[in-house]
């Protein structure tokens, strides 16, 4: 089993954190700050450790932020020194979102220094929800850093809908302003940052699926590897869903005098086991088709009713007359983010975003152990 995420925060880091803290600043109380710090800890999760360590710092550092921004500067790694690095920081972005936001331009400055240690995605958006125009005014002007972290940390942290973050309501419903952001990002060096520009995307899709395919269309052509790359990866749920603007981004047409049999190697699948099919397509047209197969797999829920996961499966091109077969096996083994149910689920192909072909397989449950 991995070890769960809460012990990335432990009583040994708490010390190595009082001791970098310390070295910086004669007058912090070490002792307090441990004690503080580890009562209850191991009964905490994650964030509520964080918390916790948060709210040891808010009790053991100046109350004036100038004072302790500048102890928390001194503590960050240097040449030649530790510092505050790692899964430390994350308490620290906490108590920046907290006490820095009546201190604007020095809280986001913290973060900026910040986030090459760990991450400041986290610590970004309690700004950016207290004074979105502000906040973006000053995280535009990081786009051009030489640091490849603070670059990442334009786009990373104004996502829309970042996982295990909060979300940004205003930037969920008009999220025009980071794309400025987006397209100055787009062709950064670092695949790291590039990747971040694609997720922001892929977020904005999620709510406003015209506008990203628009925004696809105006920066596809002429586009390097690397931009396309991130173009697709930034359509990918457009992509999944069928939308036409989407798929037309990247020459998926409606598909046009095209045969699509399915067939199933196994009709009857075990849970733990998987389903095994063919899929053949035939162009029986007159000239090529560039095809984008998926295939969704519709799983009995426990009303009974079916529920879609679309999962990729290849693109092709084939040429007028050509037929090619695809061989797969989707597992159906526990995983902890689906629970499955025996019955009759459904298989369908999707070429180009259309439904091309469907089967039913029934998936049995093993018995209870009678012993």
């Amino acid at each position: 089993m991995p070890e769960p995420l809460k012990n990335l925060l432990h009583e040994a880091l708490v010390g190595d954190m009082a001791d970098r803290i310390g070295g910086n600043a004669s007058a912090f109380d070490r002792d307090r700050f441990v004690t503080l710090a580890t009562n209850g800890l191991t009964a905490l999760e994650l964030m509520e450790r964080s918390a916790l360590i948060r709210d040891a710092l808010f009790a053991t550092l100046p109350d004036d932020l100038r004072e302790a921004a500048a102890i928390l500067m001194a503590s960050l790694p240097a040449t030649g020194r530790q510092g505050l690095s790692g899964w430390m920081l994350l308490p620290v972005n906490q108590f920046i979102a907290a006490r820095g936001l009546d201190h604007f331009d020095l809280g986001l400055d913290l973060l900026k220094a910040l986030t090459p240690h760990f991450t400041a995605e986290f610590g970004i958006r309690q700004f950016i929800h207290r004074d979105q125009q502000r906040a973006l005014a000053i995280i535009s002007g990081w786009v051009g850093d030489p640091d490849r972290h603070v670059r990442r940390l334009a786009s990373e942290g104004t996502r829309p809908r970042l996982p295990w973050a909060m979300r940004l309501p205003q930037l969920v419903k008009d999220p025009a302003p980071i794309l400025p952001i987006l397209t100055a990002l787009m062709d950064d060096p670092e695949d790291y940052v590039r990747r971040s520009v694609a997720n922001s995307l892929n977020d904005v899709a999620k709510d406003h699926p015209d506008m990203v395919a628009a925004f696809i269309a105006c920066h596809i052509d002429a586009a390097s590897p690397e931009r396309r790359w991130l173009l697709k990866h930034a359509s990918r749920t457009l992509l999944k869903k069928g939308h036409a603007q989407a798929l037309a981004n990247f020459g998926f047409a409606a598909t046009a005098s095209l045969q699509c049999e399915l067939r199933l190697v196994n009709g009857e699948v075990m849970f733990g086991e998987g389903l095994d099919f063919e899929i053949r397509l035939t162009n029986a047209g007159e000239i090529p088709q560039s095809l984008m197969i998926d295939y969704a797999i519709h799983n009995v829920k426990g009303d009974g009713s079916l529920s879609p996961k679309v999962f990729k499966c290849k693109t092709i091109t084939l040429a007028p007359g050509q037929s090619r077969t695809i061989e797969r096996r989707h597992a159906m083994r526990p995983i902890t983010t689906r629970r499955y149910y025996p019955g009759e689920h459904r298989i369908a192909i999707l070429v180009n975003g259309a439904e091309t072909a469907s089967e039913s397989f029934v998936l049995v449950m093993p018995s209870a152990d009678p012993g």
